[in-house]
């Protein structure tokens, strides 16, 4: 498995998960420009078969319509509640526990909504664990925004986040961290929104 993790602008981040032997890909979060993405593609002569969103804010989303455009034959992913806000109707519509196969490597689904309320997290080959705008280096999503919402963060942060292997490479939707990726593990230990236990603890997080 190949997973790259683009830089787009001064702090969004894409991704690329790449199956070497049979050269199938999925993008995930093409963002507000996939020049980079797009030119990868090309380079590695890939076959571009999904173009997952994790959720549907434009800073995450905008370059979706050109991506869909030179490779229609990919399938948009989305979750239901984020899928209806698109530019491009998604082609295939997921929900907690869905399984994608890129080639021989398996993406599950896992639905964390608070952001968003359709934000998802990628488990990718057991190995990697793509959260988008859930789970940054040190922090967590928005709720403070038009349809976030804090208990639901919470709850996606400590049932669906906190029980997943401590050694999982966390790959964020945005750079707002002292590094761009980092073990699951080290952010149980270090992270002020996972280690609120309570909802009153994460409420007070300033």
């Amino acid at each position: 498995m190949k997973l790259e993790q683009l830089r787009i602008g001064a702090d969004n981040f894409s991704y690329l998960v790449i199956s070497e032997p049979d050269k199938t890909a999925a993008l995930v979060d093409p963002s507000i420009e996939a020049t980079q993405a797009l030119q990868r593609i090309h380079d590695e002569h890939l076959t571009l078969h999904y173009i997952i969103i994790t959720h549907y804010h434009g800073d995450h989303t905008a370059a979706l319509p050109s991506v869909k455009k030179q490779h229609p034959a990919a399938k948009v992913v989305a979750s239901e509640a984020d899928g209806k806000h698109l530019r491009v109707h998604p082609d295939l519509i997921v929900k907690d526990g869905t399984v994608l196969q890129v080639g021989a490597i398996p993406i599950t689904i896992i639905s964390t909504p608070g952001h968003t309320p359709g934000g998802i997290c990628l488990l990718v080959n057991d190995e990697a664990l793509i959260t988008g705008d859930t789970l940054f280096i040190g922090d967590c999503g928005r709720t403070d925004l038009s349809d976030g919402n804090l208990k639901e963060m919470f709850d996606s942060l400590q049932k669906k986040i906190m029980p997943l292997p401590d050694s999982l490479i966390v790959y964020p939707g945005h750079d707002y961290g002292d590094r761009p990726f980092d073990t699951l593990g080290h952010q149980k230990q270090v992270n002020k929104t996972l280690l609120a236990k309570t909802l009153e603890a994460f409420a007070a997080i300033p």
